[in-house]
């Protein structure tokens, strides 16, 4: 058995171990399954809210982003960085003091306590976006982890993803938020633990840095240290902003908001915060060296630049730190994967039925029917993976920028404005959605701008205006 499997193996195992720990905790309450009880500690949370934020995006798709555009990717990256900051100094604070003052579990309960919504229409349209663009974007982390377990063991693609799925599903129904925290907090330790390394040794193995550049600069100076393409302002001007924008999401993001929902008390904001950016910046800074410094050594040899992580470690490591780096390539998956999960039961169980339908339901029913739904939402994505993988990574493009747009304005604004109503949160909501589905589906202006701009900014602007019309003094 080579070295790669083996490491890759007790990785899992430690995931299952997670969850069988976790179990009896996570069984005692709703309010455990789904936060943890507000019990966590906080460096756990603070890392748990990184891993679950990073996904795939950070092994796989920034690296290769980097190794394609060059400096260009360093916009996706500063986007990032600012996206992260922002939620931690302007919403993480008032977040924790709200939820806890309405003793919300979740965004669409936060959103209706808020608003004193009787009608329920907060919370079902939040439910409905939560539970649609989840579905989506667990199924493709699903597709991609089972790709990855496929090129590198040399499986078929579903055994991979049944294999993922398998893991995850397990210690997330089990031990639900305080299983997904603690693992998630590992994987977050592992995921920055293999880009340092990587980047290290590739930089010794590589003859030092100044040998790099030398290496780059034969291949095509301006292309590599500027942009993927032909130079021109609208270029440039059209990477910064995508990059930039990136960052507007994180607002929007529930997996990301449960974290600081979970928080103890909002005076564990500072210390999370200092521990979540130290960790965004050593790991996104990281991921974006080890695509650039990839260039000289794989420009030529692989087709998909998704690919360069692997190959990299694959060329410059020993079998067992082969296996690290596969290990944090799949938690950058699972890390993602546990917490939409979660999110999209807590909707269906928090705030569809034990709100909407059997208020009097125990706590230890609601836990059991918690745990199925989570097998329920887990087989849903996996058999959309299965009949529609290019749909699925069609539409899971959607997803980031749907849950941003939909969700971020109408947050910011009901924390920091108190002319913000109901029917304005709503409306924001409607409208960033739709823009996002619109804009992306029209070649003319997709190709113009990234769709999350005018998504977010159309929804800003709907939960302005409306909520001027229907004003109303909130208490």
């Amino acid at each position: 058995m080579s070295m790669v499997l083996i490491v890759f193996l007790i990785y899992l195992v430690g995931m299952v171990i997670a969850g069988i720990v976790t179990a009896k905790l996570a069984s005692k309450s709703l309010d455990d399954f789904i936060l943890g009880g507000k019990k966590m500690l906080t460096p756990v949370l603070a890392l748990s809210e990184k891993g679950t934020d990073m996904s795939a995006w950070l092994l796989i798709g920034l690296p290769g982003q980097a190794f394609k555009m060059g400096l260009g990717a360093i916009w996706a990256g500063i986007g990032v960085w600012l996206g992260s900051l922002f939620n931690w100094l302007v919403i993480a604070t008032p977040l924790r003091r709200l939820t806890g003052k309405y003793n919300a579990l979740t965004i669409p309960d936060y959103f209706e306590s808020t608003f004193e919504d009787g009608s329920h229409l907060l919370r079902i349209t939040s439910s409905i976006l939560i539970v649609f663009f989840f579905t989506l974007y667990v199924s493709a982390q699903v597709v991609g982890a089972g790709k990855v377990l496929a090129a590198t063991f040399n499986i078929d693609v579903v055994v991979g993803m049944i294999i993922g799925l398998s893991i995850i599903l397990f210690y997330t129904m089990m031990g639900g938020f305080i299983a997904e925290s603690w693992t998630d907090f590992f994987q977050g330790i592992i995921m920055v633990i293999a880009l340092v390394v990587m980047c290290i040794i590739g930089i010794v193995h590589f003859g030092g840095f100044g040998n790099i550049l030398t290496r780059i600069g034969s291949i095509d100076a301006k292309a590599v240290m500027l942009s993927a393409g032909e130079s021109g302002t609208a270029l440039y001007l059209g990477l910064i902003l995508g990059g930039l924008a990136i960052g507007c999401g994180y607002a929007g993001q529930p997996h990301i908001l449960m974290r600081y929902m979970a928080l103890r008390s909002e005076k564990e904001v500072k210390k999370a915060m200092i521990i979540a950016m130290t960790w965004t910046t050593i790991a996104v800074g990281g991921a974006i060296f080890l695509g650039f410094l990839a260039i000289p050594f794989l420009r030529g040899e692989i087709a998909d630049p998704e690919h360069v992580t692997l190959a990299f470690a694959t060329r410059i490591l020993p079998g067992w730190l082969v296996g690290l780096v596969l290990a944090a390539a799949t938690a950058a998956m699972m890390s993602t994967v546990d917490s939409q999960l979660l999110v999209t039961t807590s909707a269906i169980t928090e705030d569809i039925y034990r709100k909407l339908i059997n208020p009097k339901a125990t706590q230890q029913y609601l836990v059991r029917l918690a745990r199925i739904f989570t097998v329920v939402v887990a087989l849903v994505a996996f058999f959309l993976g299965l009949r529609a993988e290019r749909l699925v990574y069609w539409l899971v493009l959607y997803a980031w920028g749907g849950l941003a747009a939909s969700f971020g304005p109408p947050l910011i604004l009901s924390l920091k404005w108190r002319g913000t109503t109901k029917f304005g949160v709503f409306a924001g909501m409607v409208v960033g959605a739709v823009t996002i589905v619109v804009w992306y589906n029209v070649p003319a202006l997709k190709g113009f701008l990234y769709e999350l701009i005018p998504g977010f900014f159309l929804s800003l602007l709907a939960t302005w205006l409306v909520s001027l019309w229907t004003k109303k003094t909130r208490t």
